[in-house]
């Protein structure tokens, strides 16, 4: 059996989507309220809110089995909440009428080995009325030289890059990315970020879950931290840097010079092979006036505020004492 579908201009196609898009920043993309899920004694998430809206790039970041991949299923429609609810574009992710702008890649994918790269993607895209051209988006995540390969002979990057462009071939006004860049090497991992960034600078939302923090912090405008299924955080990515406030120091000493323990403003210190030392300290000024008070030969010196992966570790370090 087949069907057929009625032309439509790309102009009048063009237009329709773009005032759906207009009409959705006034939207919650996603919502979850008062949401948990249990997997028998497990508690995944624990009362969990959560709005994300039209256009926003979201970074998710917890540790393994903080709930992370649990709320995603929970957004696409694969789960539902044992309590609370979840709400995709206003409709229950469950109802198939609710996904038809969505994308997503989970973090484990499978596909059809003996097909043709162009063969896959044009099967994905003739789900949808105005699909991105195969050609087009195999451009864009660096895999157009593929085209012809089959998906059995790909290696496991490619098989990856070639997943996470299937979630864009509707051109979905969202995109759930879990893990997107797992086996991925560095210049394969940059190319997707960049053609991540195109779509959001399209009015795309995404959001992602990942374990390379450096990811989060070259995409992410807002970072949601959650661990033992509860969110700890939830800021724009400045905000949560700030909100740990830490300094990391760089410094040289000559060997003779470096003292056997550092003042209380430090808190963490690690010498390099090339002799450097790396300091955080929630009090750079303090330190400084400590150096110099004790007249050492310091020189190269350079505070920076602290990354991703600190103020991830601070938050979940200091508040996992009190989250069940």
């Amino acid at each position: 059996m087949t069907t057929t579908r009625e032309a439509v201009p790309q102009g009048d196609r063009d237009a329709d989507r773009d005032a759906d898009r207009d009409r959705s920043t006034d939207l919650r993309v996603v919502t979850l309220d008062g949401v948990t899920r249990r997997f028998g004694e497990t508690v995944a998430l624990d009362d969990v809110s959560l709005e994300v809206r039209a256009g926003e790039l979201v970074g998710l970041l917890g540790p393994n089995g903080a709930g992370k991949t649990t709320l995603i299923s929970l957004v696409n429609g694969l789960r539902r909440p044992d309590s609370g609810t979840v709400r995709l574009f206003g409709g229950d992710p469950r109802d198939p009428s609710s996904r038809t702008r969505l994308g997503t890649t989970p973090q484990e994918s499978g596909l059809p080995p003996t097909l043709r790269v162009g063969e896959v993607v044009d099967f994905v895209g003739r789900h949808f009325p105005d699909p991105i051209p195969t050609g087009e988006l195999l451009e864009m995540f660096g895999i157009a030289d593929l085209v012809r390969r089959q998906t059995g002979g790909l290696s496991g990057g490619q098989r990856r890059r070639l997943a996470v462009a299937l979630s864009l071939a509707g051109r979905p006004d969202l995109v759930l990315l879990d893990e997107p860049t797992t086996g991925l090497d560095v210049d394969a991992r940059h190319a997707l970020w960049q053609a991540l960034r195109e779509y959001h600078a399209r009015g795309g939302t995404i959001v992602l879950t990942s374990h390379y923090l450096e990811e989060v912090q070259a995409l992410a405008e807002r970072v949601v931290v959650v661990d033992h299924g509860r969110v700890l955080a939830d800021d724009t990515l400045d905000a949560i840097l700030g909100r740990v406030g830490l300094r990391r120091v760089t410094l040289r000493l000559p060997d003779d010079a470096a003292p056997a323990a550092w003042g209380p403003s430090v808190t963490q210190h690690h010498r390099t092979p090339d002799g450097t030392h790396e300091l955080l300290t929630a009090d750079a000024d303090q330190l400084v006036r400590e150096l110099v008070g004790a007249g050492l030969p310091f020189r190269d010196l350079t505070i920076q505020g602290a990354t991703l992966e600190e103020a991830f570790l601070a938050l979940t370090t200091t508040t996992r004492g009190t989250v069940a």
